[in-house]
């Protein structure tokens, strides 16, 4: 069995940073590549970063947050993070982490094997 729980959602004024993790149990942690996704009322859920497995040297980002969201993973306590900074109103969204077994994250939600229950981020202006 391989859980996922997100944390460290909340509210903020636009222009400040949160950051999310993703505790993930079970031991294949190490060789799943992970993303984070979300999902604002009334849109279909968005791929926001990805990162590869293991040493996770491989990161990619949405246009949309390029510059401003950090993805890692600390393999020893089997977490990935989503660092937010110089956060928008339209970055509110529930924030979902995702495992794929696979060596590359990619941005098409249908292709991750598990999923975490979310964590509601609110950017106020």
């Amino acid at each position: 069995q391989v859980q996922l729980v997100e944390s460290g959602g909340g509210l903020v004024q636009a222009g400040g940073s949160l950051r999310l993790s993703c505790a993930v149990s079970g031991r294949t942690f190490s060789t799943c590549a992970m993303g984070w996704f979300r999902q604002a009322p009334g849109k279909e859920r968005e791929f926001v970063a990805g990162i590869s497995w293991s040493g996770g040297r491989i990161t990619s980002y949405a246009d949309s947050v390029k510059g401003r969201f950090t993805i890692s993973r600390d393999n020893a306590k089997n977490t990935v993070y989503l660092q937010m900074e110089s956060l928008k109103p339209e970055d509110t969204a529930v924030y979902y982490c995702a495992g794929r077994r696979s060596y590359v994250a990619v941005a098409v939600a249908n292709e991750y094997d598990y999923w975490g229950q979310g964590t509601q981020v609110t950017v106020s202006s």
